[in-house]
């Protein structure tokens, strides 16, 4: 591994298969990465066959530690930013709730309470959604809580919400270039 760079991006992955593909070309193109997988995005990575081919300064975090341990570098100023891409509607509906029992929602209350911009791409933001399965597409129907949720979370402050892999791709533009990166 490269000598640590900081800050650097912490990206966040749940257990969704929603637009991996398309997200996870995303997070290859970033130098400067810690990438925290929650047990269920593991499963999800494998199912789509998707290669942790990562940059070489990139570091990965696996949910393993009950008190999310790789948590104490957002107090030493570790990260400019965080991404939760592909958030599952679970992961959605502890974000709203202020939960913090796993890597993945720790990632993204302690990046709110150092005042990391975060950005999140929910799996559920229509009531009728086309997906990719590992078999092929499929249609999703979110659930009403799932997509007040939705909602909800792109009220709160120092979050933005994205909506589809283009809006993702374009909040990353938006991000770098406020970085100056």
């Amino acid at each position: 591994m490269s000598e640590l760079k900081i800050p650097r991006w912490a990206w966040a992955i749940t257990g969704s298969g929603h637009y991996i593909k398309e997200t996870f070309a995303l997070v290859r193109e970033l130098p400067d990465l810690d990438l925290f997988l929650s047990k269920a995005a593991a499963e999800v990575l494998r199912m789509y066959k998707q290669e942790l081919a990562l940059p070489k300064s990139a570091r990965v975090f696996h949910d393993k530690t009950a008190s999310a341990v790789p948590i104490g570098a957002f107090y030493y100023g570790h990260y400019h930013t965080v991404v939760v891409a592909p958030a599952t509607s679970n992961a959605v509906a502890k974000f709203v709730c202020g939960i913090s029992d796993d890597l993945v929602s720790n990632v993204f209350a302690h990046g709110g309470k150092t005042r990391v911009p975060v950005v999140v791409f929910a799996c559920d933001t229509a009531p009728e959604l086309l997906t990719e399965a590992p078999k092929g597409m499929v249609k999703v129907y979110p659930r009403p809580i799932d997509l007040e949720n939705r909602e909800r979370l792109g009220r709160f402050a120092g979050v933005t919400t994205v909506d589809s892999a283009e809006e993702l791709s374009q909040a990353l533009a938006r991000r770098k270039a406020e970085l100056g990166s």
